[in-house]
């Protein structure tokens, strides 16, 4: 088993290159082993190559970081004291950016600005922006992410090994997106286009264990299957704010092979709203009627300088 790296770093970005850190010298300190174990009761499925665990002490212990290259945990040495306790993944998250690391109640999770959109590579500064979200920023989905924190946590001078056990849990939720009936499909240029939807969290609090409270509006790609007629998408996001159910809209972006560029904004916060399951979201619509370009000199004449854009009645 590899040995795990403890840390007493500050400041530290997890999943984001190299972080400054300083080791801490455990010759001024009273210092015990301690067993930690990631018990996966709470989600069996999971499997991260690697977890890590935060605690946090007193003023001169400061944050303690401990890496450990496996799901299991390992035996580390840590000083006496009392503490609090984060344990998440650490595997595959070049996606994350972390911020307020020093302080357990305030500790998050976010995801850079999407700078431009994936299929297309538009930039998002200049894609139509969603009604009621035009001041929304425009960020990338996270990764996979799973969490727990442990309270009064105390390390004693004693003969015996000492065990933390943190219980993690999924902090992201999934969204699968369908659009069925959608007409003219095989005009668009590509099998994957580009979609949006506002109004969800930025982040996740760890110290709080609910998402943050900001909005943000997403980016994610849509597979278009011309034969069945119908657009799919996947996403994970970190789901609604806790204190804001605000609205959610749903836009997709598409050319078709004329060049002319296309947007549709639908309104699914219902869907949203009143999943059975918050982590497991189904947005499901039915009728897009997509335009017919020129074919042999008739049909559509468009502008493909500028976005364009239909009201169209979906059906849930």
């Amino acid at each position: 088993m590899k040995k795990s790296i403890v840390y007493f770093s500050l400041p530290l970005l997890l999943g984001f290159g190299a972080c400054k850190h300083k080791d801490l010298c455990f010759d001024h300190y009273h210092v015990h082993e301690v067993r930690i174990m990631f018990d996966w009761r709470n989600a069996p499925d999971a499997n991260p190559e690697s977890m890590a665990a935060y605690f946090f002490g007193n003023e001169e212990t400061g944050m303690l970081r401990y890496i450990f290259q496996n799901r299991e945990g390992d035996i580390i040495s840590m000083p006496v004291g009392s503490y609090s306790g984060l344990g998440l993944n650490s595997d595959n998250t070049d996606w994350a950016r972390s911020r307020h690391i020093d302080d357990i109640e305030a500790f998050e999770t976010y995801t850079d600005d999407a700078i431009t959109t994936e299929a297309y590579g538009l930039s998002t500064r200049g894609v139509p922006r969603a009604p009621g979200a035009e001041d929304e920023r425009m960020a990338q989905t996270p990764g996979m992410l799973w969490t727990h924190r442990v309270d009064n946590v105390t390390v004693n001078s004693t003969d015996s090994l000492q065990t933390i056990t943190f219980y993690p849990e999924e902090a992201v939720c999934h969204y699968t997106v369908d659009i069925s009936h959608v007409t003219n499909l095989q005009y668009v240029d590509r099998a994957e286009i580009d979609g949006t939807i506002s109004g969800m969290a930025e982040g996740f609090n760890h110290g709080k264990n609910c998402p943050t409270k900001n909005h943000v509006t997403m980016t994610f790609t849509l597979s278009a299957d011309t034969e069945a007629q119908t657009l799919h998408g996947e996403l994970l996001t970190f789901g609604e704010c806790p204190s804001d159910f605000g609205s959610h809209m749903l836009t997709i972006y598409l050319y078709l092979t004329d060049g002319s560029k296309w947007y549709y904004n639908f309104d699914v916060t219902s869907q949203v709203h009143n999943a059975p399951d918050p982590h497991n979201v189904h947005i499901v619509l039915s009728g897009l009627p997509l335009p017919q370009p020129i074919v042999d000199g008739g049909g559509l004449i468009p502008d493909v300088t500028d976005w364009q854009t239909e009201d169209i009645d979906m059906k849930m």
